[in-house]
This record gives C-alpha cells, sequence and structure tokens, in this order.
C-alpha cells in the first residue's frame, strides 16, 4: 500500500509536531517549509487531522497546530485511516469483494503476508517511534508524481 499524498503529509506533519511538542503551536508555514511541501494543501491536511482527536489548532497570531496527545499515544494508522483505507485481514490486493484463505484471490497466499505486516506496522507504530530522525529524513526525497 502506497500511502495518498495527503496521509504521507499527514504522517510527516505529524512526526515534525512530535519533535516540536513543548514549543507551543506551529504554524503552518514553518511546517510547509520545513517539509517542503505546499502550504494550502498542508493547511487543509493539518485541518481534517484537527477534526478528530490527534491534533489541536489554535487560531489567531501565535497560532498553529500541536499534537493533541502525546506522541506515544498516536499510531501511525491513526493518522493513515483519515485519509485512507487501512487495510484489514479482508482487504484483496485484486479489488475482490471478499477474499479469504478459503476464497482466495490468485495473490492471496503472499499478500496475506504483506498485509498482515502493513497492519501491524501502521498499528503498533507511533510517532514516538519514528522521533529523532535528520531533520531532512520528513523531506521530499523524490519529486511528486
Amino acid at each position: 500500500m502506497i500511502l495518498s499524498k495527503s496521509a504521507n503529509y499527514a504522517v510527516r506533519a505529524a512526526l515534525y509536531l512530535s519533535e516540536s511538542a513543548g514549543d507551543g503551536p506551529v504554524p503552518v508555514d514553518e511546517m510547509a517549509e520545513q517539509l517542503d511541501v505546499p502550504r494550502n494543501y498542508l493547511s487543509k491536511v493539518l485541518h481534517e487531522l484537527a477534526r478528530t482527536d490527534i491534533l489541536e489548532s489554535t487560531r489567531g497570531p501565535g497560532g498553529g497546530f500541536r499534537l493533541a496527545r502525546p506522541a506515544e499515544e498516536v499510531a501511525l494508522s491513526d493518522i493513515v485511516r483519515v485519509y485512507d483505507e487501512v487495510p484489514d485481514e479482508t482487504t484483496c490486493l485484486l479489488g475482490r469483494s471478499a477474499c479469504s484463505d478459503v476464497d482466495p484471490c490468485r495473490a492471496h497466499d503472499r499478500w496475506a503476508r504483506v498485509r498482515s505486516q502493513l497492519i501491524d506496522f501502521l498499528a503498533d507504530t507511533r510517532l514516538a517511534d519514528l522521533a529523532g530522525r535528520p531533520p531532512d529524513a520528513l523531506r521530499m526525497t523524490t519529486p511528486d508524481p
């Protein structure tokens, strides 16, 4: 599963916010510049997250965004599911409505292992687990298609 652009930006922004915790709200302009993403797009993504229990927003001068919960409590799946469908045990790689060990698609055996690892990774990885990487690790390394 490749994350949508919105989910990708949301994860990167949330990670940036986790590393800025305690500094007060972080302005969208700062995040957009540091993450090398379009400001308006990022603003929309962040406002969607603020409608959940992941981010808090503060309006006006000195405003911006901050995590609503400690980074240790925010799983990647919490963020990704706001924008993308997180696969479950019945998600078929080939798009069938029902795919199981009883009625498998052609990719089922191989996909089941990958799908399970992906589900576990998104559910078990917290923002705090990814914190502390070099700042440039959050920037785009390849141009958007």
